[in-house]
C-alpha cells in the first residue's frame, strides 16, 4: 500500500508532520506483526510542491517538526496562481506515473492542493483531503476556490469542525465520505508545545515577562491594497502605543510596505518588525502573547488551544468553530473597526471560549487508522470517525 504526501506550503508543513508520526507508528506496529493478515507493506512518498521555497518558509519546517526530506521536490516557486497551479500539475502527474500510489493525500487550501488532487483523479487515483469542508463564502478569496474544487473531487474528507460536515452535506458529499477527526494543525501544537515547556524565554527577544502582542498580516486581500493595507498599520500603530506589537513580516507584506513606501508608518511605534520566524520560534513567542491580531486562518485555530483573545482582520472566516467556540473575533479591516475592538478588549471585554471537539492532539492517527481501513476494503465501507 503506497502513499503521496503532498506538502509544499508553510500551512501544510505544520499539518503533514503528524500524518508521517502516525504513519511510522503504524509501521512500527506492522513490523512486530508476524501474520500476513496485518502486513500492509505500508510505503509513502513526500512531495513538496516547492510553493514556499525559502528557507525560513520552508526547509527549517521539516527540521523542526522531525519530518524526512522529502522524496520529491518540484520548484514550483513564484509566479501567478495559474502559473503555480500548471508547474505543479505537470511534475506531479510524472511523479503519479512513477510511483503508481493508492492515495494521494492533499493538506489546507493552498495552491499545491488544487494541483495535485486534480492531477490524481484524473490519473484515477483516490484523493484525500485533510481539512474539508471549511467555508468563508468569499469567492474572492484563491483558497475558497481551492477548497470547493478539491472538495469536489476528493474521496475522502477529514473535517476539522461541524459546520465543515453540514457544508459539504449541502454540497451533495455521501456520508460515507466524511470523517469528522479533528484539527491536525493542533497536533502539531501540542507537539511543540512539550517541546517548548520548559523554555522559559523567547530566543532572541527580549520579552521577559512584558505583555504583548503579535500581529500577522499575509492575506494578498489585506497587504496587495495600499489603503487597506495603510489603514491597518495605522490600527498596530496605534495600538502598539499602549501594547507593544511583534510583527514577523511575511515576504509579500514586507515587499508591499517597500513598494508603497508605507515604511514609514512604523518611525514613533512600538511595532518590532521581525523576519519570518519559524514555526517554533512563532510559537514561542505567540504563547505568551496577550492578544494576536492576524489575517491567518491556523493562528485563529492556535490561539483558541492556547486561550488567547485574537482579533481576525478580515471580514468572514472559513473557522467559524474559532468564533463560536473559541476566542476569535471577526473585526473588519478598516482602522476604526480594529480600535473599536482594541477598546473593548482594554475595558475587560475578553473572550475566553473552550477547546472544540477532537482537538486533542490525536487528529492523525484517527485519519492513518481511518485511511488504511478504507483502502484494505476497497473504499466500499464507510466508517465514523
Amino acid at each position: 500500500m503506497k502513499l503521496i504526501l503532498v506538502t509544499g506550503a508553510r500551512p501544510n508543513f505544520v499539518k503533514i508532520a503528524p500524518i508521517v508520526r502516525a504513519l511510522e507508528k503504524i509501521r512500527g506496529q506492522q513490523s512486530r506483526c508476524l501474520t500476513k493478515r496485518h502486513n500492509q507493506n505500508l510505503e509513502w512518498r513526500i512531495v513538496h510542491t516547492g510553493q514556499h521555497y525559502d528557507y525560513e518558509m520552508s526547509q527549517v519546517f521539516f527540521e523542526e517538526l522531525d519530518i524526512p526530506e522529502p522524496d520529491y521536490h518540484l520548484n514550483a516557486g513564484a509566479g501567478t496562481h495559474a502559473e503555480q497551479t500548471a508547474k505543479i500539475m505537470v511534475a506531479f502527474e510524472r511523479i503519479c506515473a512513477k510511483e503508481k500510489p493508492d492515495l494521494v493525500v492533499v493538506l489546507g487550501d493552498v495552491n499545491s492542493t488544487l494541483a495535485c488532487s486534480i492531477t490524481a483523479k484524473k490519473l484515477g487515483l483516490k484523493v484525500a483531503h485533510i481539512e474539508a469542508g471549511l467555508r468563508s463564502g468569499d469567492m474572492t478569496m484563491p483558497e475558497e476556490i481551492n477548497r470547493i474544487v478539491t472538495d469536489a473531487i476528493s474521496d475522502f474528507l477529514f473535517v476539522t469542525e461541524e459546520s465543515a460536515v453540514i457544508n459539504l452535506k449541502r454540497e451533495g458529499k455521501k456520508d460515507e465520505q466524511i470523517f469528522f477527526v479533528g484539527n491536525i494543525m493542533i497536533d502539531t501544537l501540542y507537539y511543540c508545545l512539550r517541546k517548548l515547556e520548559n523554555e522559559k524565554e523567547v530566543t532572541g527577544l527580549s520579552t521577559g515577562n512584558e505583555d504583548y502582542a503579535v500581529a500577522t498580516l499575509h492575506r494578498p486581500s489585506n497587504v496587495d491594497n495600499k489603503k487597506k493595507l495603510r489603514s491597518i498599520l495605522s490600527a498596530l500603530v496605534e495600538i502598539s502605543t499602549d501594547l507593544p506589537i511583534y510583527l514577523p513580516l511575511h515576504p509579500r507584506t514586507k515587499n508591499n510596505i517597500e513598494n508603497f513606501k508605507l515604511n514609514g508608518i512604523f518611525e514613533k511605534s512600538n511595532i518590532r518588525l521581525m523576519e519570518p520566524l519559524s514555526y517554533f520560534r512563532f510559537i514561542r513567542l505567540l504563547k505568551n502573547a496577550k492578544l494576536v491580531i492576524t489575517d491567518s486562518g491556523g493562528i485563529q485555530e492556535e490561539a483558541t488551544v492556547l486561550g488567547i483573545p485574537c482579533f481576525t482582520v478580515r471580514e468572514n472566516t472559513e473557522r467559524p468553530v474559532t468564533v463560536d467556540e473559541g476566542t476569535n473575533t471577526i473585526v473588519g479591516t478598516s482602522k476604526r473597526a480594529i480600535l473599536n475592538a482594541y477598546r473593548d478588549f482594554k475595558s475587560g471585554s475578553v473572550k475566553k471560549g473552550r477547546i472544540p471537539k477532537y482537538w486533542d492532539g490525536m487528529t492523525a492517527d484517527r485519519i492513518v487508522n481511518i485511511l488504511l481501513e478504507k483502502l484494505r476494503r476497497g473504499g466500499k465501507e464507510g466508517r465514523d470517525g
